[in-house]
């Protein structure tokens, strides 16, 4: 008895399930920014550079914005899971787009850490409990709480971050209404000196510094380009969703900024600490509990918001990378009940958990500045290859954000340069040994 056999077909690509429109996109890239920038970054940046840390927040968010519209150009004509990395693939070369994904993994596996530490840091001091020793496993705990929620799909997560990002809003704005007044009375003396260094060139170097960090925190926006499988029609949906979602970060942040500086001076704002979030530094200089409280409240919220949607994008960056080979492919497995990369979320939260162990809340904040400056100018330097009915926007755009990123990234500090070639050519090396492995294996 003989039995006619029929060559196999390869599986079709694993494909995730559109569930996202223009509102829940927005609110995603939303979550991912404000966060760690308005919360933390701010703090850094005024302490390098002092009140012109205002300007700071312009020139990066004009910076962003470059970035932002190219991205989505990238994602409305290539609308997949995985952002610059699959542009990379499409629009440049392989080895391009995988720099770009791995770049993306190591800058937000340790902000996602950082954002769990954050969390517990603040979530102990909201509650008034002096453990330094509870940070970690209360860091861990978020972690895998994330994680088991992205596993029940984005539906179920969308709607829980729509919740945080309205509560650390109402919390700023409050913040904001209660400055007002102290800031108008006391903004003349506060704002002045302009900057740290009475030296230009040293006041530069501060102030390019300052960019280069506050840049890194609006790339929350890239979120929304990651989900470009996942949002009803994307061509329509993703470039309006970053937009929108920059102009009001921007404003947010120079509102807040100057609020913060004119308020209480950088003195204070740029004290920051392990477990303090310099805004509600300022908040206790306002003399007003009740704010005080809220920021509290709102740095919690906030912190828990990016770690949701750091996750999020990192574990589509990686199930992207999976079904590519560029990862082990075993990562790119969808669950058939919540079409969620289940493989992918439990490894990245796998990944930002054992991070959280090191307990450092003083990451390098250097080190995430220059390897997603490297991922943008990528993101960049593949959006001037898009076609003219590809293009959305000026074919200015691209470059103008490529000099930017580039131009920025000379400012970070040197050894920090040493570690993103190092994770680079580490990174290309593993790529080599494991298509090497896929080869033999066939």
């Amino acid at each position: 008895m003989t039995i006619d056999s029929q060559p196999s077909r390869p599986p079709e690509p694993a494909a995730l399930r559109r569930e996202v429109g223009l509102f829940g996109a927005m609110m995603m890239g939303l979550g991912s920014i404000v966060g760690t920038g308005v919360f933390v970054s701010i703090g850094i940046a005024a302490g390098i550079t002092g009140p012109s840390v205002v300007f700071a927040i312009l020139v990066a968010g004009l910076v962003a914005t470059f970035n932002g519209l190219s991205s989505a150009q990238l994602a409305a004509a290539h609308p997949v899971s995985g952002g610059t990395y699959e542009y990379g693939y499409r629009w440049l070369t392989p080895s391009m787009g995988f720099t770009a994904g791995w770049m993306f993994l190591c800058a937000k596996s340790a902000s996602a850490a950082t954002a769990a530490l954050g969390f517990a840091g603040y979530a102990l001091q909201l509650f008034q409990v002096d453990r330094g020793d509870w940070i970690v496993p209360l860091a861990v705990c978020a972690v895998v709480a994330t994680t088991l929620l992205l596993l029940g799909g984005i539906r179920r997560s969308n709607w829980t971050n729509i919740a945080i990002v309205s509560t650390t809003l109402i919390a700023l704005a409050s913040f904001v209404v209660a400055g007002l007044p102290i800031a108008w009375r006391e903004g003349s003396a506060n704002m002045t000196p302009l900057f740290t260094s009475d030296v230009p060139s040293t006041a530069t170097r501060q102030f390019l510094e300052a960019c280069a960090l506050m840049f890194v925190a609006y790339t929350g926006y890239g979120r929304i380009a990651t989900l470009g499988e996942e949002v009803h029609n994307p061509r329509r949906t993703i470039p309006r969703a970053i937009i929108v979602t920059l102009l009001v970060s921007s404003l947010l942040y120079a509102i807040v900024g100057g609020i913060a500086v004119a308020a209480a001076g950088t003195g204070v704002l740029g004290s920051t600490s392990q477990q303090t979030a310099p805004l509600q530094l300022v908040a206790n200089h306002l003399n007003s509990p009740m704010v005080a409280k809220l920021v509290a409240i709102g740095a919690v919220t906030a912190m828990l918001g990016v770690l949701l949607n750091l996750i999020l994008g990192l574990s589509r960056v990686v199930f992207a990378m999976g079904r590519r080979g560029d990862l082990p492919r075993g990562l790119a497995a969808v669950s058939s009940k919540s079409s969620t990369p289940s493989v992918a979320v439990v490894a990245v939260g796998i990944g930002v958990g054992t991070l959280a162990l090191i307990g450092d809340v003083k990451t390098t904040w250097s080190f995430s500045a220059f390897t997603v400056l490297v991922y943008y100018a990528l993101t960049n330097l593949a959006a001037t290859r898009l076609t003219a009915e590809e293009r959305l926007f000026s074919p200015i755009v691209p470059w103008l954000g490529l000099i930017s990123c580039l131009g920025l990234a000379f400012w970070v500090q040197p050894r920090i340069w040493i570690i993103g070639v190092a994770l680079i050519s580490g990174g290309l090396v593993f790529r080599q040994c494991l298509k090497r492995s896929d080869t033999s294996a066939s």
